[in-house]
């Protein structure tokens, strides 16, 4: 089925501000990767930031990766680094909170007042069944906010609504590659166990 540009072009025009320069959290997998060029084919001004989060060997050529990607695009692109030693508890979790943490800090000192992240209606689904997974009440079953407020900067999901498979379609389509991240593939992870679940589903229509 033909990838649906002006729908992903509209998501992008409805969900992230005009007339300002917008943040794109870069990890350089397909997500993000076709949000920084979906938000420049729809003419906005972006600049990228990637943490690094220093927990595979591979992280920080990776970052370089896609600072060059980037600089061949003329986007200002930034490198947080995430200094760790032994992380107790949700690892997962606990690279969440840095990420924003990180993300937020980058943003202020650019005067940057949004920060769109790549997550998609995958991303949704998974984030519902972890929360049923748990026992989680209303509250946590509702799933990722499409925005919120945090350390004085604006994050928002325009992508929320548009399927992972139909983002890397868009980009095969477009020729751009993107990075394919391992830990997507393990099953320590409660979200990598989670999308195989959904994916075992499909059949059912789930």
């Amino acid at each position: 089925m033909p990838v649906d540009r002006d729908r992903l072009a509209g998501l992008i025009r409805e969900g992230l501000p005009q007339g300002e320069t917008v943040g794109i959290a870069l990890s350089g997998g397909g997500d993000s990767t076709a949000l920084l060029h979906l938000a420049l084919r729809a003419g906005l001004t972006v600049e990228a930031v990637t943490v690094d989060h220093r927990l595979r060997p591979e992280s920080a050529a990776e970052a370089q990766t896609v600072a060059a990607a980037c600089a061949a695009l003329g986007v200002r692109h930034a490198v947080r680094v995430w200094d760790h030693g032994a992380i107790p508890g949700n690892l997962m979790d606990a690279a969440r909170r840095a990420r924003i943490g990180l993300i937020a800090g980058w943003a202020a000192s650019r005067g940057i007042g949004t920060v769109a992240l790549g997550h998609t209606r995958d991303d949704q689904a998974e984030t519902v069944l972890m929360g049923l997974a748990r026992t989680a009440g209303l509250a946590g079953l509702s799933g990722m906010r499409p925005a919120w407020r945090e350390a004085g900067v604006e994050f928002r999901r325009p992508l929320l609504a548009a399927g992972r498979a139909d983002l890397r379609d868009w980009l095969r389509a477009e020729g751009i590659g993107w990075i394919d991240d391992p830990t997507n593939e393990n099953d320590r992870f409660a979200r990598t166990r989670a999308r195989k679940a959904l994916a075992a589903l499909a059949p059912l229509g789930i």
